[in-house]
């Protein structure tokens, strides 16, 4: 293989989905854009379309790559909105279903206490980002969320003007620090909302809570973002398709 050293001991078609992988998590191809055909590939990594068919197999089954029938394979664009629509009624007076407004209410540079370090796996103590963030439909608060970020990949995040952050983060990262969020973990908790949270939500003080707890990661699959999301109980549903 002409590209990056690989691991020997793995079998070829694995070794081609690992190196692949890297490439696109390098941003040599971008998510919306298409990979090299899959006899261009095989052509420049040396071994048999065969291979190529298994390793992108791979990136497909794996949410990285897409195949359009005509058109070729792209990276795909990541779609995280359907959790927050999975968890909660979002939706307008008229029962419009709709993306919240986001307004940024906080945003330092914090030392990782142990719990930041050990999600994003980084040293206790090193420099994070630190994002409070409410998420509202027509100036109804919804949603109250902490972020935290690795300042030394999200420099760009702490001059940014909040008024550019946008409603959604993912692709504010992709544009700004280059870091492309792949796939997400999520974690399902209640609590009940202590007196800031109540504030922030405009609720009776101790009300339940649901909590979302996602850790954002890369093609590595090394963590980008550590989020918390919290919204009232009330307004918590559940939907999955079943197959």
């Amino acid at each position: 293989m002409n590209s990056s050293p690989l691991d020997d001991r793995l079998p070829r078609y694995q070794r081609l989905r690992d190196d692949l992988a890297a490439r696109i998590n390098r941003s040599e191809w971008r998510p919306g854009e298409p990979i090299p055909s899959e006899a261009e590939l095989s052509a420049h990594y040396g071994v048999a379309i065969g291979t190529v068919r298994k390793a992108i197999d791979q990136l497909v089954a794996d949410a990285v790559l897409e195949r359009q029938q005509g058109r070729g394979t792209f990276v795909r664009r990541a779609r995280f909105n359907s959790s927050l629509f999975r968890f909660f009624r979002f939706q307008s007076e008229t029962g419009e279903r709709r993306v919240p407004k986001s307004r940024i209410i906080r945003r330092k540079s914090v030392p990782a206490n142990s719990a930041v370090a050990s999600a994003l796996r980084i040293p206790v103590g090193e420099p994070v980002i630190s994002l409070s963030r409410l998420r509202l439909i027509d100036d109804v608060p919804l949603l109250a969320e902490e972020i935290w970020l690795q300042q030394s990949r999200f420099a760009p995040i702490l001059t940014l003007d909040t008024a550019e952050f946008g409603d959604l983060l993912y692709p504010l990262y992709e544009e700004r620090c280059g870091e492309v969020v792949v796939t997400a973990e999520e974690i399902l908790t209640v609590e009940t909302a202590n007196e800031m949270q109540a504030r922030l939500l405009r609720l009776e003080a101790h009300a339940p809570l649901i909590v979302i707890e996602r850790l954002a990661l890369d093609l590595e699959r090394r963590p980008i973002e550590w989020r918390r999301s919290r919204g009232p109980a009330d307004r918590f549903r559940y939907h999955a398709e079943i197959r």
